[in-house]
């Protein structure tokens, strides 16, 4: 069921055009205990650029990659030893754009729940999973309007979910929490504990519709800089 809602969304190469640095996230799905769960990182104390946050694994977009497909999967084996094979690939979802005026999509791929992670500490420091139905219904979640640098207003989702494994809780936020919240509601049809800015009876285009304004925004304020 999950496969074929995710195959309704995927946007194949629709914005591969669009004059923005390219980037790719894996959002990686597994089965514990007949629940989806959705595994996570956390970005290494060293890195120059957000240390400590929570994200997916993934990054930019090098020359030999053939496409965001082969840059989700070659940073997710970089980052957390996941074999590409070992990834069924569903989809991509809609884009985001991240504080650096990249596009970033999100890969969706299915992994075994046996996997076995070898963090590269270079890179990352933990990594964690969480039940995907509480990005639809989470016991500890506050949001916030953000404007972009362009003025463009948005709504920043932050969720704190305390992993029992790990004895700790983890702050999950800003982009990665949209990607996460977004595929929720694609696989759950239904309608979250919180607000979203998307109509959910028309999930797809309202979607593209967030995206194309989040675009134009960024891209006015590129040709203004001009």
């Amino acid at each position: 069921k999950a496969r074929h809602r995710l195959r309704e969304f995927d946007i194949g190469d629709r914005f591969s055009r669009l004059p923005l640095p390219r980037a790719a996230v894996l959002l990686p799905l597994m089965v514990r205990a007949g629940r989806l769960h959705l595994l996570l990182t956390v970005r290494s104390l060293q890195l120059r650029r957000s240390p400590g946050e929570v994200c997916f694994p993934g990054g930019k977009r090098e020359d030999t990659d053939r496409d965001d497909i082969d840059t989700a999967l070659r940073e997710a084996k970089e980052e957390v030893g996941l074999q590409p094979e070992k990834v069924e690939v569903i989809c991509r979802l809609m884009p985001g754009i991240d504080k650096m005026n990249n596009l970033v999509t999100p890969v969706v791929g299915f992994i075994e729940d046996t996997f076995q992670v070898t963090p590269n500490p270079d890179e990352v420091s933990e990594v964690f999973v969480v039940p995907l139905e509480y990005f639809v219904k989470p016991l500890n979640y506050k949001t916030f309007s953000y404007k972009t640098s362009s003025g463009y207003s948005t709504r920043i989702h932050c969720f704190m979910y305390h992993d029992q494994e790990h004895r700790k809780s983890f702050k999950i936020w800003g982009l990665t929490a949209h990607f996460a919240v977004f595929l929720a509601l694609v696989i759950f049809g239904e309608r979250p504990t919180f607000e979203v800015d998307y109509d959910l009876d028309n999930l797809f285009s309202s979607s593209e519709n967030y995206f194309t304004n989040l675009y134009a925004s960024v891209h006015e304020r590129k040709k203004s800089n001009l």
